[in-house]
């Protein structure tokens, strides 16, 4: 997998692991955890050493039901962490927003490599913009409604034909503003306005998703279907489900598996290596 980064590019043996560093206190998972700047950057350092490539940095909880954060407390949140862990440490940072002030300063300020949109672009409409100006990695996410609202009687008559139906609306937008193709990565959006079957449906059909010649991040980790399927509750002790998941999206087309735990994921990806494509 190449990622494109200004005019050069990163190249990688698929899939790479995405760290989550979320600076929240409500986030579903773990929530509260790295809200201080000392735990935020130790607790990054302790997945870049676990083999994480990408460091992904919140700012903002996106789990259903979630309130919007003024966007100047979003900003102090994640740009000091940035600017750290990129003085820190040689890896990619991306910047999991949707507000494109966040955006441009975490990649004109902090360093950041990627912009992370789970709304793809759409909710707000400067973000096409900067990210086509910034020239940077963008990851489109599919969401049906929004954080508030998207899992209230989510409904599809075929998810997979209609992510790719919204995959080439989008595409053809973020090319329409001057954002190059070879710089986009898809995501699906588990758990993002969709019902227990529609999660199982896209790990299943991954690989269709390939038509479109993208990198497809996958983000699973320790989500609520999962304990749907092991009646596991508390996502703390949903990490099997995670890692087992995980896996299969990797032997179905996944390039990017964003985790909580990326040591975990790691080793399991080294499994799955040596086993499939040794």
């Amino acid at each position: 997998m190449k990622l494109y980064l200004d005019n050069d590019f990163k190249e990688f043996e698929e899939p790479v692991i995405m760290g989550i560093l979320n600076l929240t206190p409500d986030s579903f998972s773990d929530g509260g955890m790295f809200t201080s700047f000392d735990s935020a950057i130790s607790h990054a350092e302790v997945m870049i050493r676990s083999g994480a490539s990408i460091i992904d940095v919140g700012g903002e909880s996106t789990r259903p039901g979630a309130s919007k954060v003024d966007i100047n407390a979003e900003i102090d949140r994640v740009l000091p962490v940035i600017e750290k862990i990129k003085r820190e440490f040689d890896v990619l940072i991306s910047i999991d927003t949707y507000k494109d002030k966040v955006a441009e300063l975490s990649v004109k300020e902090g360093g950041a490599d990627i912009i992370n949109d789970i709304s793809a672009l759409s909710f707000s409409k400067d973000m096409a913009d900067v990210v086509a100006r910034l020239n940077v990695p963008v990851v489109l996410m599919h969401i049906k409604g929004t954080p508030e609202d998207m899992q209230k009687d989510p409904f599809y008559h075929d998810v997979i034909s209609e992510l790719t139906d919204y995959f080439n609306e989008r595409i053809r937008f973020a090319v329409s503003k001057g954002i190059k193709r070879e710089k986009i990565i898809i995501d699906p959006g588990i758990g993002f306005g969709k019902r227990f079957k529609d999660n199982i449906e896209i790990i299943r059909n991954i690989d269709k998703l390939k038509s479109l010649n993208l990198p497809i991040l996958i983000g699973l980790s320790k989500k609520s279907f999962l304990g749907t399927i092991s009646g596991i509750q508390d996502p703390y002790e949903r990490e099997i489900e995670t890692v087992t998941a995980n896996i299969i999206s990797a032997n179905n087309g996944a390039s990017i598996l964003r985790v909580h735990n990326v040591e975990n994921c790691a080793r399991s990806l080294k499994v799955l290596k040596e086993l499939n494509y040794s």
